[in-house]
């Protein structure tokens, strides 16, 4: 694989602490969410891997809808990320993907599926998060 881009981001004191990158474009606070005992005064990972998956799985449909001359503009997606136990005795993630496309459901449908094998979070995540995808509404 050649690395077109890389970034570093540094976290201080774990969930309730400070997370930044090394260019400063991004410095946030951390907190626990009032769901797992914390605060919920500041955003917390699950958040930021939401908003990172979300804005990479649209671009991945923007690319192939590109590559497959449609005119999309725009492709909202939006995600839900989740934590909670395993059965190993830690945690693991959840993460369900709900995308709108302004095309008819089996066009919407094949680039969804094709985005799902081009987005580099969804090939991140292969084999150990399952994935839920739905498009206009209807789960795949």
């Amino acid at each position: 694989m050649t690395t077109l881009y890389t970034t570093t981001a540094t976290a201080s004191a774990g969930r309730n602490g400070q997370v930044s990158t090394d260019d400063n474009m991004l410095d946030l606070a951390l907190s626990y969410p009032k769901e797992m005992g914390g605060t919920g005064a500041a955003t917390n990972p699950e958040q930021l891997f939401a908003a990172g998956y979300a804005a990479c799985f649209s671009n991945a449909i923007l690319h192939v809808a590109g590559g497959e001359k449609l005119k999309l503009v725009t492709a909202p997606v939006t995600a839900e990320v989740g934590i909670g136990p395993n059965e190993a005795g830690g945690f693991a993630l959840s993460v369900s993907l709900a995308v709108t496309l302004e095309l008819d459901d089996e066009q919407a449908i094949a680039l969804v599926k094709t985005a799902h094998q081009v987005c580099p979070y969804s090939n991140a995540v292969n084999g150990n998060i399952d994935v839920k995808l739905t498009v206009n509404g209807a789960a795949l």
